[in-house]
């Protein structure tokens, strides 16, 4: 068909047109050809052209809007989080300073071991309480900034808050032989229970820590010639260990101290014991009992009141 159909084209181009190179046959050449040749099978392309021009339009203006609000979106996190890492550093500050304080204290405290007298050891060491007070004062005025997230920030201070409660719960025994309560240790660091007091698992991984020098502290002591103080810290680390036992507490880093203060009862025990085998033991607590009645020789003695009375 096509083969015929350029056939006779061509006889009636060169009859009518003898010049092929001539345009003159361009009008009648489209004329015939929307005759012969069959009309187009997609009549609605132009339509559809249409419709996907508007599509693709209004797609793009919803895409718009779209990314505008991711961004608002986006540049209100990164506003959120410049101001919660600006807080961050200013409790990072505080918590170094806090640091350095405990450092000191620590210092001072070591001093015991060296059979320096009490008071004095207490008195060197007391002068940093002070400043860790306004330390956390403090480090509560700027938690005032970011109310209900105590626990977004404390990370921060943590670790730096259970050593000073170790070192004043330590203070606190070497002066009373007794356990630091733990509102006796926020009233020394200054804290209040409503508003930013001291986490309980805070103050009794201190406490904790505080039972790791005894040991030393019971060496030191038999070796200066305290043969008693063996007695009183076990019995110290015996209801400490007891109340410790009372508590339901979970596979994380407060058990693992307190399975350290079994190890460190234990050191207490041995030395107790190589005390008493000897016979140290004794000898401590009849001197102690003699102190608490005035002893032999004092004028409160039944002995001398006896002899009073037979020479009379």
């Amino acid at each position: 068909m096509k083969a015929v159909f350029r056939n006779v084209f061509s006889a009636v181009s060169r009859s009518l047109n003898p010049n092929p190179h001539s345009s003159f046959f361009l009008p009648t050449l489209r004329t015939f050809s929307s005759i012969i040749l069959p009309p187009s099978p997609f009549p609605f392309r132009n339509n559809a052209f249409r419709l996907l021009s508007a599509t693709s339009h209004s797609s793009s203006m919803a895409e718009d809007g779209t990314s505008s609000s991711v961004e608002k979106q986006f540049e209100s996190f990164r506003c959120q989080l410049e101001e919660s890492g600006g807080l961050r550093e200013r409790v990072r500050a505080i918590a170094m300073e806090i640091e350095s304080a405990t450092r000191l204290m620590h210092a001072n405290l070591l001093l015991v071991h060296q059979s320096r007298s009490v008071p004095e050891v207490l008195e060197k060491a007391s002068s940093q309480i002070a400043v860790l007070k306004k330390l956390y004062n403090q480090l509560g005025v700027v938690l005032q900034e970011c109310p209900g997230q105590y626990y977004r920030y404390h990370g921060e201070w943590r670790s730096e808050t259970q050593t000073a409660v170790s070192l004043l719960t330590f203070m606190h025994w070497l002066e009373t032989g007794n356990l630091l309560m733990h509102t006796e240790a926020e009233q020394k660091l200054g804290l209040n229970a409503s508003d930013f007091g001291l986490d309980i698992e805070d103050y009794l991984i201190g406490v904790c820590f505080m039972s790791n020098e005894l040991p030393r502290y019971v060496v030191n002591q038999v070796t200066a010639g305290d043969y008693d103080c063996p007695r009183k810290v076990l019995k110290f680390l015996t209801d400490l260990h007891a109340a410790f036992r009372m508590l339901n507490l979970r596979n994380d880093f407060l058990r693992k101290k307190f399975d350290g203060m079994k190890y460190d009862l234990r050191r207490v025990e041995e030395v107790y014991y190589d005390v008493k085998i000897r016979g140290l033991a004794d000898k401590a607590e009849e001197a102690s009992y003699d102190i608490k009645i005035g002893g032999p020789d004092d004028h409160g003695d039944p002995a001398g009141d006896e002899g009073t009375h037979k020479q009379s």
